[in-house]
């Protein structure tokens, strides 16, 4: 064996860490799926659940176009929309039992968001695949833009700005699931979050998901072999717009409505954050990322109306900080902890997260000060019972010094780090 050879056997992940990265976490995903019933959960709780689950799809979709393919997309919601669209005429035909409607389920209304989304991502990459880098996103901003206008304009398919409504209590049954109760809904949805986290796992071990790794990586280097780039990305573009379009036919039948917001650009961005947040270069980072997300966008506004402001510090911190995302930070504590010098960095990373916390909790502090004394109506930031009001000097001793503190244990640990022999 040469020693190039030895070389890149050494980078390759070992087959522990495969198990740990890519297995352990649907195996883990699966289980808790099977355990939520168990638990008697909320019509609430239920609701986001099944939020969540159609953005683990979603999100998992774009994920093979940006961490898999290379290729930023300003405008993937555009074929989630196309998806739940044409399922929610598609349930409007079963409703009526029109053709070979009348017989077709509603719980395998996804499979036909997969084929809309899939046909739209077809045609729009024919042209857009041609070209990668900067001229992708911008081609991928104004194909969403021209959806999103026509949205308006096509009435008799995208029902204007009410959208179009539809019942999911119609057609056969399957596994027993009438489609109308909340739990027959959970069983609906973590079938179809199961089946494409499957498959596109499965996806990426293929000789085509490898291929869009090394378009990624290095095109010239893929067309000297035999391939085609463009194809390449091309065909990834593809399946990855019929997932999307699966995780449309989701929301679907969850809402039983869909509306021109659905094309907007404010769900292509909302995408783009769950999979970088929760990190692009791991399987599991855009599931980690949705879940995340999805609970801070329905239930940290009831208790700040800040929370967009937090979103948008997160997404900038992990940008700068920590480019691999949340499943980076998991997989790396895991690794550290089994290192050769397990104890000195979980030392170093409780004093790392105890300077985290101080910033965080001086950052909270001003900004919910802040926006109470913005909208001047009087109110006051009273957490736990204290008063912390904007001309108070407590306030401004309780934003300052968590601040300074936490920045100075973080800038320590970073000099000390760097004087650290290699």
């Amino acid at each position: 064996m040469s020693d190039a050879t030895q070389n890149h056997a050494d980078l390759a992940p070992s087959t522990g860490a495969k198990f740990r990265q890519r297995t352990l976490p649907i195996l883990i995903f699966v289980a808790i799926i099977l355990a939520i019933p168990m638990t008697d959960p909320s019509r609430t709780m239920l609701t986001l659940i099944h939020q969540m689950a159609i953005n683990i799809v979603f999100a998992l979709a774009y994920n093979m176009l940006l961490g898999k393919g290379g290729m930023l997309s300003f405008g993937h919601a555009v074929y989630f929309g196309l998806g739940g669209y044409f399922c929610m005429h598609v349930m409007n035909w079963i409703e009526e039992g029109s053709g070979i409607w009348g017989s077709y389920p509603t719980f395998f209304l996804p499979v036909m968001g997969f084929v809309a989304g899939g046909l739209a991502a077809a045609v729009i990459g024919s042209f857009s695949c041609r070209r990668a880098g900067t001229t992708f996103a911008m081609i991928s901003l104004g194909v969403a833009e021209l959806v999103f206008s026509g949205a308006f304009m096509f009435d008799s398919l995208f029902g204007g700005e009410q959208g179009i409504n539809g019942d999911r209590m119609n057609g056969p049954e399957v596994f027993g699931l009438s489609m109308g109760p909340m739990q027959d809904i959970y069983w609906f949805m973590a079938f179809w979050t199961v089946v494409g986290i499957v498959a596109m796992y499965a996806f990426t071990r293929t000789p085509l998901g490898r291929l869009s790794e090394a378009t990624r990586d290095n095109p010239q280097r893929v067309q000297f072999i035999g391939y085609n780039p463009t194809r390449v990305r091309w065909l990834v573009f593809t399946i990855s717009g019929a997932f999307a379009g699966l995780a449309g036919g989701m929301s679907a039948v969850n809402y039983e409505i869909f509306t021109p917001e659905a094309l907007s650009l404010i769900p292509s961005g909302f995408v783009l954050i769950m999979a970088y947040v929760g990190g692009i270069t791991y399987f599991a980072g855009p599931i980690m990322g949705a879940i995340l997300l999805t609970y801070m966008s329905s239930m940290m506004s009831d208790f700040t109306e800040a929370w967009l402001l937090y979103l948008g510090l997160m997404f900038v911190i992990i940008v700068m900080y920590a480019p691999r995302g949340i499943a980076g930070i998991v997989f790396g504590f895991w690794d550290g902890l089994r290192g050769a010098q397990s104890g000195e960095f979980l030392k170093r990373t409780l004093i790392q997260l105890a300077g985290c916390l101080l910033m965080l909790l001086g950052l909270i502090v001003l900004v919910e000060v802040s926006i109470r004394w913005s909208n001047g109506w009087g109110e006051v930031f009273e957490p736990y019972g204290m008063h912390f009001g904007h001309d108070s000097i407590l306030t401004w001793i309780v934003i300052v010094v968590p601040i300074v503190a936490g920045a100075a244990i973080l800038r320590y640990l970073g000099r000390e780090k760097e004087e650290m022999p290699a």
